[in-house]
């Protein structure tokens, strides 16, 4: 809300400084890459598409975002063009347009009039100063967001790291690190599943939700290679598909067995004595990002689990308590 309130605010300062009918400003949606949308705009009429959304190349608009260079036409009913962010039949009534690529980030700032000969290459240059001031301010905001982000991953791990200490039963441990996970990384399941001594099955240890569907009677034993979980197993491979990727079509836990829908999947084998012991997934319905940060603390959180697995297979084995 802040952000927005800054670009509203910098669009009528915008609008007054160079007397427009109309400014808007677009910035990259990260929903949809390549795509640009209306992030604040300012206008004296009402016919102005507040969502407007603009490929590169699309129009006027799209030419300045990929070629990442300013466009002045101060003849517009001569040089007609298409803007893209009117309804009806507003942008006939256009004389003016004068538009700047956003540096850094992309995008772009356009500002337009109903003047005819209104701008010129000197209102271009201090147009090109607010499109700085925008970039800026959208770069930066980005750079706090991923320290957010980045320092929400870090106090994670810390919680985690600990969790031997404050639930050095298996149980407890398995609930908390687990509801961590999930809720450090956005997603709505954390699952671990755990293959059984003869190496031929697998099951589910817990979940942080559950993603079976049906009610209670849903299997709690699978075979290796059965469903996306049986495949990490099998191949002692990770799997990543997120918002960016295609969603995989074999479900969780295989064919037959009723599962949450999944866009967005992370699946990690976790061995040690040079087996694949368990593989841990995070699973959600929505298409999620999954970056490259979000993958670095997921494989850190799992080699802190192998170490917690392989320590307490190590007690059992020696008839040590482990529950």
């Amino acid at each position: 809300m802040q952000q927005t309130a800054f670009y509203e605010q910098l669009l009528d300062i915008v609008g007054n400084v160079f007397d427009a009918y109309s400014a808007v400003l677009f910035l990259p949606d990260p929903a949809e890459p390549g795509v640009c949308r209306a992030a604040a705009a300012f206008s004296l009429g009402e016919a102005l598409n507040r969502e407007a959304a603009i490929a590169p190349g699309q129009g006027l608009v799209g030419w300045i975002i990929r070629e990442k260079k300013p466009l002045l036409i101060s003849n517009f009913d001569q040089q007609r063009g298409v803007l893209g962010y009117y309804r009806g039949g507003e942008e006939e009534r256009i004389r003016a347009f004068m538009g700047h690529p956003v540096p850094a980030t992309g995008g772009a700032l356009c500002i337009d009039t109903r003047k005819t000969y209104a701008f010129v290459e000197k209102d271009l240059k201090i147009l090109s100063q607010f499109a700085q001031l925008a970039g800026n301010h959208l770069a930066r905001s980005r750079e706090v967001a991923q320290s957010l982000v980045e320092h929400g991953f870090y106090k994670a791990h810390q919680r985690i790291a600990q969790l031997h200490k404050t639930h050095p039963k298996w149980a407890a441990f398995r609930e908390a690190f687990l509801s961590i996970l999930a809720e450090a990384a956005g997603f709505r399941h954390a699952i671990l599943a755990v293959r059984d001594e003869s190496g031929r099955s697998y099951f589910l240890e817990g979940a942080s939700e559950s993603p079976f569907l049906g009610g209670r009677d849903v299997p709690t034993r699978f075979s290796v290679g059965q469903g996306l979980v049986g495949w990490v197993f099998k191949n002692n491979a990770p799997v990543y598909t997120g918002e960016k990727d295609e969603a995989s079509r074999l479900p969780l836990f295989g064919l037959d067995v009723a599962t949450i829908d999944c866009k967005s999947v992370i699946c990690l084998p976790i061995a040690f004595s040079k087996k694949t012991r368990a593989v841990l997934t995070l699973a959600d319905p929505r298409p999620l990002p999954v970056a490259e940060d979000l993958k670095t603390f997921v494989g850190m959180v799992s080699e802190s689990l192998a170490l917690f697995l392989e320590n307490l297979h190590l007690r059992t084995r020696l008839g040590g308590p482990s529950s």
